[in-house]
């Protein structure tokens, strides 16, 4: 952190936002919507960061959206869910102005910008508690037409091109069965031909689909918004150090192609720069030993907001239950030496004829849980013999009804995944076994278990199929449980996942307003963090889909409206 005077500025603002994912550009936007000039900061050449590949979800309970959909929610029930997971911790103020504040903010984007969220009638909340609702508290952001974005349609991060077929087409959860089974019906004929039709069409004038899905609509609607009040988006621009004039952050110093440069900033510099990523100091301060190797950030995610925050007096939150969000994750080198990253998100766990064992042998976990709380298992259970990596065992069967990690459904010829040591295949349990250096005997009597509980529909270790999250992931179409049936003749085969941090927990202490605190409790004045720049209002428990954009856009709003003196007119009760 620099101490400087009033002096030797290079550039002036109301408002500097440093990273441009849902964070980020919410805060230059709602910055921009109440009148600030805003700069807004991206270390890339791209916006969206981790929630570009993402599904774009937020998690924000009680909305009049969700009512206008027919899943009303309330907020009652929610916090009688979050109490069952928080405990204690349900008296964090932030807690109390999330709750209060999502349906306001939901209703201000709506009303002044194009960022349109929409609830699903299923998206289940990820824990079978008390209070949990089936839908309406998971809401998603609406379609988009990246062809309104003209050429800074290429500013837009793509999805993973794992989740992307045809040279860049996206494909969401609903598109799945009719692209594999084309012909079943004839809707699902209609569907393919509308949307290969649509991505031959794009890629005359572009290099990828412009029919964006999920994290992509978000992450387009808000570039559409910024573009349209005239906010400056300065790319290739790092965070350096933060700048403090007394007691007050002023501005910062930012790294770009050119140089340094010094931006002034009146009314308040915002952090929203991802958490902690990459950066390796970091994690090994904060993550497991057996969690550090995989993270689904963007590589331009190196902890710059967090470390600048430290430095400059506030203090990082380590006191919760995870560190990081997590994802169980396949990994391949491709032929082109790309390595692939595959999140086991729900295309495959759930399924009926799939487990997950550890190098014991044994099942560790429901496989049909959310994939935070698949790996908090993982590194439960992280004992000798170790359950980092875990494996996901099936049958040939299997494969050609769901596919399994980077293997689609009904592939036929499983010769690239096997030479590439992806796809582990043998003719017999034990000859499986010995392949993936598990015990041959309790892979066996794994399997036969599994097989019982198959036969009569109870998962009798681990609860498999009883939840709304497992029997909405599971296949509805099989008999007695969506989520069980036997693994049947070989051969049988096996995918490697390791933990990966899909984003952090840990981040910088911050008040109901986003102003970071030091360690005294006190806020830095000038001085706010969003996203997984600040620490997670959950404690590191991952309660349903969106529970870290959701929060992301609620604080970078109350952030925003706070610096523009705005925040205090909308009297939201927080009790």
């Amino acid at each position: 952190m620099l101490l400087a005077n009033d002096r030797h500025w290079d550039s002036e603002t109301d408002l500097l936002v440093v990273g441009a994912g849902a964070a980020g550009m919410t805060a230059a936007l709602v910055g921009a919507l109440e009148g600030l000039n805003v700069i807004l900061c991206e270390k890339s050449e791209k916006v969206g960061g981790t929630t570009a590949t993402s599904a774009g979800s937020v998690w924000i309970p009680g909305s009049h959206q969700s009512e206008r959909a027919g899943v009303p929610d309330s907020i009652a029930a929610a916090k009688i869910y979050l109490g069952g997971m928080l405990g204690g911790d349900m008296g964090d103020e932030r807690l109390s102005a999330f709750l209060a504040s999502g349906p306001v903010v939901l209703d201000y984007l709506e009303r002044r910008s194009s960022v349109v969220f929409t609830s699903p009638p299923v998206h289940p909340d990820y824990r079978n508690l008390p209070g949990a609702a089936v839908g309406g508290r998971a809401l998603g952001a609406v379609h988009f037409d990246g062809r309104q974005l003209g050429c800074d349609f290429d500013r837009v991060r793509p999805p993973r091109r794992e989740f992307m077929v045809l040279g860049g087409m996206m494909v969401g959860k609903y598109d799945i069965e009719p692209l594999v089974s084309p012909l079943r019906t004839w809707s699902n004929f209609r569907h393919v031909v509308k949307l290969i039709g649509r991505h031959v069409w794009d890629r005359l004038s572009f290099t990828r689909g412009t029919r964006l899905i999920m994290g992509n609509a978000l992450v387009g609607r808000l570039l559409n918004d910024l573009r349209r009040l005239s906010v400056e988006i300065r790319y290739g621009t790092a965070l350096t150090e933060l700048v403090r004039i007394g007691d007050r952050i002023v501005g910062a110093v930012l790294s770009t192609p050119a140089g340094d440069v010094r931006v002034r900033a009146r009314n308040g510099v915002v952090l929203a720069t991802g958490g902690i990523g990459w950066n390796e100091e970091l994690r090994n301060r904060f993550l497991p030993e057996s969690a550090r190797r995989y993270s689904l950030a963007p590589e331009s995610n190196t902890g710059d907001g967090i470390l600048a925050g430290e430095r400059a007096s506030g203090e990082i939150d380590r006191k919760l239950q995870s560190p990081a969000l997590w994802m169980p994750c396949s990994v391949m080198k491709q032929l082109d030496g790309h390595l692939s990253v595959f999140p086991h998100i729900m295309l495959d766990r759930a399924k009926p004829g799939l487990l997950a064992v550890d190098a014991s042998g044994r099942r560790f976990v429901n496989e049909a849980d959310s994939y935070h709380d698949f790996v908090e298992a993982m590194l439960r259970s992280d004992r000798s013999p170790a359950s980092v990596p875990s494996y996901l065992v099936c049958d040939r069967s299997f494969i050609d009804d769901y596919g399994v990690g980077l293997v689609h459904p009904g592939t036929r010829d499983l010769r690239r995944f096997i030479e590439a040591g992806y796809l582990i295949e043998g003719d017999t349990i034990a000859g499986l076994a010995t392949k993936i250096g598990v015990n041959g005997e309790a892979l066996s009597r794994t399997i036969e278990r599994y097989n019982s509980y198959a036969e009569t529909g109870v998962d009798e270790e681990f609860g498999r199929g009883t939840s709304a999250l497992n029997q909405f992931n599971g296949d509805p179409l099989n008999k007695p449980n969506p989520c069980l049936r036997k693994i049947g003749l070989g051969p049988y085969c096996a995918v490697a996942v390791w933990p990966a941090d899909l984003a952090s927990s840990a981040g910088l202490r911050t008040d109901s307003r986003g102003r970071v605190l030091r360690s005294d409790g006190a806020p830095l004045r000038g001085l706010y963090a969003a996203g997984t720049d600040a620490a997670s209002i959950f404690r590191g428990t991952y309660p349903g889909p969106g529970t870290m954009i959701g929060p992301a856009i609620v604080f970078a709003w109350r952030a925003a409206m706070d610096a523009a003196g705005a925040l205090d007119n909308y009297q939201i009760p927080t009790d």
